[in-house]
């Protein structure tokens, strides 16, 4: 297997980096490299003197982001979660000074395409789902060993499933007699769970999800790197977020809205106070934007994907 078995159509790709608004010598960060689409799209819009650094835990991402780097000294590969982009740029003596910020949430298509990687439930293979497989906790080890409530929160929290108990109770019960170790075999003990099945959703998508956002830290994750990207960018600089579930939206959304009302935020509403005296750190630039018609056409995974942007006041 290699970096280029699966492919990846990029979502919002025109839209995603005409609101990074880039200058031709500016310092950027792709936080979410994937396959190099936005990467690539930044790339073609940046100057001699422009600077771009990736992101990304997947090591087959690394490949080809290393690749893109050999081809492109304006560019260069980092192996680590954008959480920690703020370590990164203190180290390379660039924080507070990058131009724009983008994070393209989720999981890319290569990793859900590929059984090896065990994100799916339509093609079995190992019950992994780690975006870096060399670190942390498969899920197959942890379905081994955590209690049933703890299951049953992670379904319900991360995946939004209202079965979460039965699910979680129906895979204690199994795992007594033998470990889980495919996603197929998981998947069945989840679907049979599952007394209400969504039309035209498969009944073990929500129990999934949550499991994946919890094995990689998902959420923990994007709230780290949103505060890391607000101190790392430049005044007059953007964050472009493109989110692909509820659950990231919000946290981005209320994320943007704090920091648009600064100090507000924290007082009682209708207090007489004037909006300069808010002292907000971030302004937004436009509305929620999603995947045109045509985009939907040809790659059906965008039809979940909400852009917001934002730029950084002070």
């Amino acid at each position: 297997m290699n970096a280029a078995t699966f492919n990846h159509v990029t979502v919002l790709l025109r839209e995603a980096v005409e609101a990074l608004a880039v200058r031709a010598g500016g310092c950027y960060l792709d936080g979410t490299f994937g396959r190099g689409g936005h990467s690539r799209e930044i790339l073609g819009e940046l100057g001699a003197e422009g600077r771009l650094l990736g992101f990304d835990k997947d090591p087959l991402a690394i490949a080809t982001g290393l690749e893109l780097a050999a081809a492109d000294s304006r560019f260069q590969i980092v192996q680590r979660s954008f959480a920690e982009l703020g370590e990164e740029l203190a180290a390379r003596g660039l924080q507070g000074k990058v131009d724009g910020v983008l994070l393209d949430l989720g999981v890319s298509s290569p990793q859900l395409d590929d059984p090896e990687r065990g994100f799916s439930f339509m093609n079995d293979g190992p019950l992994d789902m780690r975006m870096n497989p060399d670190a942390g906790v498969s899920a197959a080890e942890w379905i081994a060993s955590a209690a049933e409530e703890e299951i049953a929160r992670v379904f319900y929290e991360y995946g939004e499933e209202r079965f979460s108990r039965r699910m979680a109770r129906a895979i204690v019960q199994r795992r007594a007699e033998r470990p889980f170790t495919r996603t197929a075999d998981l998947a069945e003990v989840i679907t049979v769970a599952n007394p209400a099945w969504e039309k035209g959703k498969n009944p073990a998508t929500r129990a999934f999800q949550g499991l994946r956002i919890h094995i990689n830290n998902e959420l923990g994750d994007l709230e780290r790197g949103l505060e890391a990207a607000l101190e790392g960018l430049a005044v007059g600089g953007r964050l472009v977020v493109i989110s692909f579930h509820s659950l990231e939206d919000r946290i981005v959304k209320q994320f943007m809205r704090r920091q648009v009302k600064g100090e507000a935020d924290n007082l009682p509403r209708g207090l007489p106070v004037q909006v300069a005296k808010f002292d907000p750190r971030l302004r937004l630039l436009g509305k929620p934007q999603y995947a045109s018609s045509a985009e939907l056409k040809a790659n059906p995974r965008a039809r979940s994907a909400v852009m917001r942007v934002a730029e950084k006041l002070r």
